[in-house]
Formats: C-alpha cells, structure tokens, sequence
C-alpha cells in the first residue's frame, strides 16, 4: 500500500508536495483504516480543486514516476530510443531558479506480496532525464531501527549498495546511464530485490479517460481473456448490469484483415440490449454506446487489476461522464472491506461535490489543491486545514456547501462574463 507520495518542481507545483494516505486521529469511518506494516493507512484519497488549480498535475507527477521506472531501462547508452521518446521532466517554470533547478519524486510503500510487510522509501531527483540521485531503503515490519541502504546513487559520486550479490553490483555499474534508475535497470537484469520493486510501480494503474479518445481507445481494448472466456464476458456483464440493466450480453465477430500476422487479430463487439417489452434482443455496435457505458467498460479492466492485485489506481477527472451515484459506487468499492479484500487503493480527482462528505469520506480523506497569483500550486487535506483564526475544520461540518462558498480554498474566483454580452465598446 502507498503510504506518502512526495514531489517538488514539477509543472505547477513548485515547492515541496506531499500526499500522505497516514490515517490520522480523527474518529469518523474508523472501518476505512486498514493497519499494514505497522502504518494505519486510507484506502481513498480523493482531491479537488478549482480548474487548473494542480489537480491533473499531481496525476501527472505521480504518473511520471511511475513511467519513468517502467520505461527507463530503455533509455540512454546504445538504447534505439530517439531523444524525443524519453520523458523530460517539466518544472516550474515562471522563476529563473525552479525552471533551472532539477525535480524530485519519492513514494513510501508497504509491499505485503510476500506476506513480510516491508516498507520502501524509494526516489529520485532528475535534471531533463539525466539522474542526478537515486536511493532505496527498507525497513522489516518489526525492525526497531531506522531504514536500512539498499542503495544510494548521487552524480559524481561511488554507487552505495548494500545486500545485493556482488555479480550484480557488477553489472549494474557497468550497465548504468545518466538516464536510467537503478530499479529499472535492475529488473531488466533480474536482480530480485530490485524487480520487487519495479514490479510494485508496474501495477500501479494510471488512468486518464477525459477526452472521448482516450476512452474509446480503453474501450476497444478488450479485456484479458474476454474474447474466448465466457466466465470472463459474464463478470463484465455483471459489472455492466450494476448501472445498467437493459445490456444483457455481447456479441464478438472476429474481423479477417490481411495484416493479421503484423497487427494480430481484431473483433468488432456488440452490446445485446433487452426490448423494452420484453419480446427479443437487439444488438448495438459498442462505439455507438453512450459515453458513460464506454466509460465505465474502459474503466472494468483496470479496476479489476488493482483489486485482484492490491495495488494502487489513480484517475484523473472520475467524475466525466459518470453519474454521482456511479462514482459514489466506485469509491464505496474501495472502502468495503468485504469487496476490497487485498487493500488496493483509489486516488481520484473530481469536481463532484456530492462526494465531498463526511458521510462518505474522512476529512483526512479529502485533499484539496489551491494556485496563489504566481501559479505556484499546493496540496493540503481537509483535515490539516485551518481558518484565519487557526481553526480546523470540525467533524460536523457541512464540508460541500463550505468549500463551494470558498471556505477551503480550491475554488475559482469568479468574475461576471459581461464580454459576452455587451459590445467592446459598451465594456469597462
């Protein structure tokens, strides 16, 4: 489980962010806590924010990340990768130091896949795509100490490893990039304490369904196994069926193309909708569902994944295209214990303040990002905030109505859009 994702320079955040899933003190929801590692940790982080307030760029910092480790072992030395495939880093870039200064990301992680609840603190600091330092420590659930080196990486500097077989240090010295992690190249090389964690990153699911694009392309690609497995085609019926019961069933017709062999094979799908009186079916071609349907079938293969594998989903703009009451249907999915049983987790953002509840949410649940005139973003949680009188917020607010009436922050100051009705020559 993601304990503390960590981030500074990074587009419109400048300066150190820090989005920590600790429970804390407060008493509401105690059922949403699940105890790993030693650490009390949340299930759901949901943040908002008003439009181009930070809310995408924390999914994209936390995206980046999680690329950069994925993909990097691919870059650098004699790699075929062209400079423009590898990813450059993007900083704050409205004062002369930030826009000049290196980034940074670290993420602190329980990893319970082999049942020893280890924790992780893993980052990195990068200038372009060159690593400038690189660390992993680890702590046993019942070590009394602090974090122990696995490595530690710093330009210029000897490469720190400690627990790692000799051959490897070998090989990874002699391997490693200015653009390459040392995780990333380290799982290419199948060195194990280094695969686990590359393979922690690898399941995490980003996902990114705002334009119609993206979503019929997650749409079409069909899930694992549900072309020939009827038990696979029924569950999704199943997760269809709980927001919409007229789709009973597909219908799959393999299209025979001449570059099968090149692209492999393709199929044309359709939704079997039941008549409304009852008497047959009618079949429709999936690209014509509504945009919601669509929606929802691209999000079943990654909320299935990180459920199955209790890793950590993070989606930008939930909200899209969903009802309330569906997007309330997928938090709710994460915080039952009975459904959620390998403790995956789900970081949203959204305009949706009908989740906005304590009924539904804790406070230290709730994150809100907020710009200040230089375009400088931050991040704080509904449950650290305070009022100009040093204040928090109390349990039994009305936590929807206060934060569209500004009372937290994250909202867009608004002005009346008399552009639009009067001439240029009539306007103040």
């Amino acid at each position: 489980m993601l304990i503390q994702f960590n981030f500074r320079n990074f587009k419109s955040f400048r300066d150190e962010v820090s989005l920590d899933l600790t429970a804390t003190k407060i008493s509401e929801h105690p059922s949403h806590v699940v105890e790993i590692g030693g650490d009390k940790l949340l299930s759901v982080a949901a943040i908002y924010g008003a439009n181009a307030s930070g809310k995408s760029n924390m999914y994209v910092a936390f995206s980046f990340m999680k690329d950069y480790v994925v993909n990097s072992f691919s870059y650098g030395g004699n790699s075929s990768r062209k400079n423009s495939e590898i990813q450059q880093v993007t900083p704050y870039l409205f004062d002369r130091e930030s826009r000049s200064a290196p980034s940074e990301f670290e993420v602190f992680y329980v990893d319970n896949s082999d049942g020893r609840e280890r924790t992780y603190q893993y980052g990195f600091v990068i200038q372009g795509s060159e690593i400038l330092e690189e660390w992993l420590y680890s702590k046993a659930k019942t070590a009394r100490t602090d974090y122990r080196v696995i490595f530690y990486r710093k330009k210029g500097e000897e490469l720190e490893v400690d627990g790692l077989p000799k051959k490897a240090i070998e090989n990874l010295k002699e391997a490693l990039q200015k653009e390459t992690l040392i995780v990333s190249l380290g799982a290419k090389l199948n060195i194990a304490k280094l695969t686990a964690v590359y393979d922690w990153f690898a399941n995490i699911e980003t996902v990114h369904l705002a334009t119609l694009g993206e979503e019929f392309s997650r749409a079409s690609d069909l899930p694992t196994g549900f072309v020939t497995d009827r038990t696979v085609q029924e569950n999704v019926i199943r997760f269809i069926s709980s927001f919409d019961e007229s789709i009973v069933d597909f219908e799959i017709e393999e299209v025979k193309r001449s570059d099968e062999e090149i692209l492999g094979k393709s199929y044309v799908v359709h939704t079997i909708h039941r008549l409304a009186d009852g008497s047959g079916k009618q079949s429709i071609l999936l690209g014509n569902e509504s945009s919601g349907t669509r929606k929802m079938l691209a999000l079943y293969e990654p909320l299935k994944y990180v459920l199955d594998h209790g890793s950590v989903m993070f989606i930008d703009e939930l909200n899209d295209r969903l009802h309330p009451l569906l997007v309330r249907n997928i938090i709710l999915t994460f915080l039952t214990p009975e459904i959620n049983v390998n403790h995956a987790q789900l970081i949203l953002t959204s305009h949706d303040v009908w989740q906005f509840s304590n009924d539904l949410l804790r406070r230290d649940e709730l994150w809100v990002t907020d710009k200040d005139r230089d375009g400088i973003s931050t991040l704080y949680s509904v449950a650290e905030f305070k009022d100009e009188d040093g204040k928090k917020i109390r349990r039994n607010e009305a936590l929807a109505k206060n934060y569209l009436v500004g009372s937290y922050g994250g909202i867009p100051a608004l002005k009346p859009l008399v552009m639009l009705g009067r001439s240029g020559e009539d306007a103040e």
